[in-house]
Formats: C-alpha cells, structure tokens, sequence
C-alpha cells in the first residue's frame, strides 16, 4: 500500500545519481513520496539542489554550508557561500544543512571555526526568517544552544542523547529519523521516546541505506513499519503526521 510520504532530507544532486537520478525520483513518486526536500552542503551542491527544485515542482530546495568544509573555508569562501545563499533565499524551503561536526573534526581550532561560520549562518536563517537544517553530529546540545532565536530547527538525522532531544522537542522543534531506524539500536531508542508530532523522515539518500547498496527516497517506506511497530499504530498514522509536520516545518 502508498501513502504520502514526505523525505526531509536528501542529496539527489551528488554523482551517485547521475547515471539514473529521474528513474529515482519516479520510483520514489511510485512509493508513494509525496515531496522530496534536497539540501546543499557546498557552493557546488547548492546550485545543483536549486537547478533540481526548478525542474521538479515537488523537490524543494534548502542551501546549506556543511561544517565539514567549515575549517578550511577562508574568509573569501564563507562570504561567497552565504551571498550565494542569500541571493536565492526567496527560491528555497529552508536553511542548511549546517551546524557542527565534532565526530569527524576534534582539535580545538577546527570545532571554533565551525561554530563561527556556525554563527553566520544562524544570523542569515534568523534576518529571513528561514527554517535551519542542523548538522549537529556529537555536537548537538551545543549546535542547540547556540540556535536559541531561531523560529524552526530540524535537526537532521539526529543521533545524540536522549535528554537534548526532549529539550529540542520541549522548545517546538523537530528531529528527523533517518532510514537508519531501520538496523541502528541508537536510531530505534530515539524514534521509540521521540513524540510523533515532532518527527520527520529523511534517506538522506545516497547514504544510510535500509537495503544493499545505495540508498534512495522510495527506501523511506521502510523506516514506517519499523516506527510504526515501535508506536504501536498503523503506518499511515506515521506517514500522515510526519509529512504534516514537514508542510508545517517547510512552509510547503
């Protein structure tokens, strides 16, 4: 059975798709996802995820600046990346992904460069008005704290602790389980003690997989039987309240 399903957060653009990237996106309109969100993570991907929202009505676009590329961005680099996001600001969804990544990057100078680039691009997220999409990955009670003005957070494939997620949820924010509720211990704890009416679903596609290989958005409806069983109600109960949640969140 198809049910309407939106996927917060994928990456259509990168070259894992190239070979069959529409073939993709049909499949995953035949599985029953409704509306696709496609992030950016450099100057790159940003004007690849906007060229896709202007060919696709139901892909929409949110420009990021991942932390990954945070440390070594000079100051001309950042500038560029946020002018650029900021030219297009009235064609996109949302704001990210971005935030901080202290798993891959643990010296004292890289994580401050990220949280003041961080710092950046709350400013641009709070000035318009924009939903920010959070990278937070160990990092994510400071990515937190330091997003205390901003309206709408989603924070992307979450995988902290228990105790920052109610505090997000607590101030009317949103966590996005990713296809990884499917096999990770960690991911089914979160979606089990997670309130529905705060909950999002992404592939972050082309990685995280339920299934072999490489994952994509119609891989989605395997995270609803597993949220579904942990909640004890139907999987159209979870794919109706977390697409309502991602129109809302979105503004779609």
């Amino acid at each position: 059975m198809n049910y309407q399903i939106i996927d917060s957060h994928c990456h259509l653009d990168f070259p894992k798709f190239n070979r069959d990237r529409d073939e993709t996106i049909q499949r995953a309109r035949k599985s029953g996802v409704d509306q696709i969100i496609n992030s950016g993570v450099d100057l790159k991907t940003n004007l690849s995820t906007l060229k896709l929202s202007q060919k696709y009505e139901y892909i929409h676009a949110t420009l990021g600046f991942s932390p990954h590329l945070s440390p070594k961005a000079t100051d001309e680099q950042v500038v560029e990346m946020l002018n650029f996001i900021e030219d297009n600001v009235t064609k996109i969804a949302g704001i990210g992904e971005a935030g901080l990544d202290y798993y891959y990057f643990t010296s004292i100078a890289e994580r401050e460069r990220q949280i003041e680039v961080f710092k950046q691009v709350i400013e641009l997220a709070e000035r318009y008005n924009k939903p920010l999409v959070i990278h937070g990955r160990d990092a994510e009670d400071v990515a937190f704290k330091m997003t205390g003005n901003i309206d709408k957070l989603i924070f992307h494939c979450y995988g902290g602790d228990l105790q920052t997620m109610k505090n997000i949820v607590d101030a009317g924010h949103f966590i996005s389980v990713p296809t990884l509720v499917c096999f990770s211990d960690h991911h089914q704890k979160i979606a089990r003690e997670l309130p529905l009416e705060h909950m999002l679903l992404e592939t972050d596609s082309p990685y995280l997989s339920p299934r072999k290989g490489r994952n994509e958005p119609a891989f989605i409806v395997d995270s609803l039987t597993w949220i579904a069983r942990f909640k004890e109600i139907e999987e159209i109960d979870v794919a109706e309240a977390t697409s309502k949640n991602a129109i809302k969140v979105f503004n779609l």
